[in-house]
């Protein structure tokens, strides 16, 4: 494969391809690590049964998490708009290690890349 039809290729693979970018905002702040795995979903307030059996779960994974020590994980709460106006949230987990920031509000740039996998 010559040097132009390698670079063709790489045109052509980039063709199929789709890149869009965000901008948005990061709340910066600690968990304890066994306290992100309790959830509390949409449909645990869909009834008060529900939310009783919800309740009973976050207990549960509360103790089980005391048990086994404390142990901090810092995280990045970022909120943006996507290309329909809707707000939406993720986390990221940044380590157990403080990040390198001196404000707990900082920007973010989401950039979020489609492609077809071969």
């Amino acid at each position: 494969m010559n040097k132009n039809e390698k670079n063709e290729l790489e045109l052509e693979e980039h063709k199929r391809r789709k890149i869009a970018i965000f901008e948005g905002s990061a709340k910066i702040g600690e968990v304890l690590a066994p306290f992100a795995s309790i959830q509390l979903r949409p449909e645990d307030l869909s009834s008060p049964i529900s939310f009783q059996m919800a309740l009973s779960r976050i207990y549960s994974a509360l103790l089980k998490s005391m048990e086994s020590g404390p142990k901090k994980s810092y995280v990045a709460e970022v909120r943006f708009r996507d290309s329909l106006g809707q707000e939406v949230i993720l986390a990221i987990n940044l380590g157990e290690s403080p990040p390198p920031f001196t404000k707990q509000y900082v920007k973010a740039r989401i950039l979020i890349e489609l492609y077809e996998e071969e």
